[in-house]
């Protein structure tokens, strides 16, 4: 079977790291949310396609959940004394990944490119796509005005309110060379636990893709972020609340509803399974939370025993 995932970052990272135990890992297409990111120091940073290649490359930080194991941070204390901004924190070996994406994009690579170099240079077998090689840009309106997602996630904390939601240049944005195909031709497309507005909602903004979402004849089936009444990490409550939707396993429904096939929500929210039911979706209760690499694969094992 070939497997296709919709991914943000530390969530969507475990339960990949997961299913690499269980499935071929070759397997595997991932389809990566870049909404996010952002340019530090010239550089290209981008957080959600480096969480999961360093968490598959078995090079992720653990305690952090972003940036490399044992990393040093002496570069952003000299950028400090100089006077520049680090509010967003780039450990050293962090920075050779930025450096090397940026030099390749300037020598004329398109982002899939130079992707699709750093993970065969890290050992992933697994095939890694950024949602485009056009730049997407996620937009958070605070009472601050309008915020880039890194300016209201890392440097205010997430902890103002969000009115509005946007993805800007979306619509002149072509899915990535190999997207539509992986989504088209895979025997089955997984929805990661991630954020529906800030990591999934991106990916869904560049035209074309829920229509291949919709048209593929494989069976979709996603996991919810959302747990008792909140997301398990991150702004997701925030968010889904300023697009009109329940912080809920029921608001992940809705807003997958035109072409989602299977909502797999915990234990905790198993009296919600009938209402996300009557929106036509098939709903499972199992345990979502993943704690250790145990329940990474237990997780996993879940989710693929519902596929037809």
């Amino acid at each position: 079977m070939k497997y296709t995932a919709l991914a943000g970052g530390t969530g969507a990272a475990k339960l990949l790291r997961g299913l690499c135990q269980v499935i071929d890992p070759s397997d595997l297409t991932v389809i990566v949310n870049t909404g996010d990111d952002w340019m530090v120091w010239g550089l290209s940073v981008s957080p959600d396609l480096d969480t999961v290649t360093y968490t598959l490359a078995g090079l992720i930080d653990e305690t952090q959940g972003w940036g490399i194991r044992d990393d040093t941070f002496r570069c952003l204390a000299v950028m400090a004394t100089l006077g520049r901004e680090t509010w967003f924190n780039l450990g050293d070996k962090d920075l050779a990944t930025h450096l090397y994406r940026t030099d390749r994009l300037r020598e004329g690579n398109t982002l899939s490119q130079v992707t699709d170099e750093i993970r065969r240079r890290v050992g992933i077998r697994s095939r890694i796509l950024p949602m485009s090689d056009q730049r997407v840009a996620t937009q958070v309106l605070t009472p601050d005005g309008w915020l880039a997602f890194q300016e209201f996630l890392v440097r205010e904390k997430g902890r103002l309110e969000v009115r509005d939601v946007a993805y800007e240049r979306s619509e002149s944005a072509r899915p990535a060379p190999g997207v539509v195909d992986a989504i088209s031709h895979a025997s089955a497309v997984i929805v990661c636990p991630s954020n529906p507005i800030s990591s999934i909602g991106p990916i869904l903004a560049i035209r074309g893709i829920q229509d291949s979402l919709a048209a593929t004849q494989a069976p979709i089936v996603a996991v919810s972020p959302i747990v008792g009444g909140a997301p398990v990490s991150g702004p997701a409550g925030k968010m889904m609340l300023a697009k009109g939707l329940p912080v809920s396993p029921v608001g992940v429904a809705q807003a997958y509803e035109k072409w989602l096939d299977i909502l797999v929500l915990d234990r905790q929210d198993s009296a919600l399974a009938s209402e996300v039911q009557s929106l036509g979706i098939r709903a499972v209760v199992a345990d979502t939370i993943m704690r250790d690499r145990q329940t990474e694969v237990s997780l996993v094992r879940a989710v693929l025993k519902v596929l037809p």
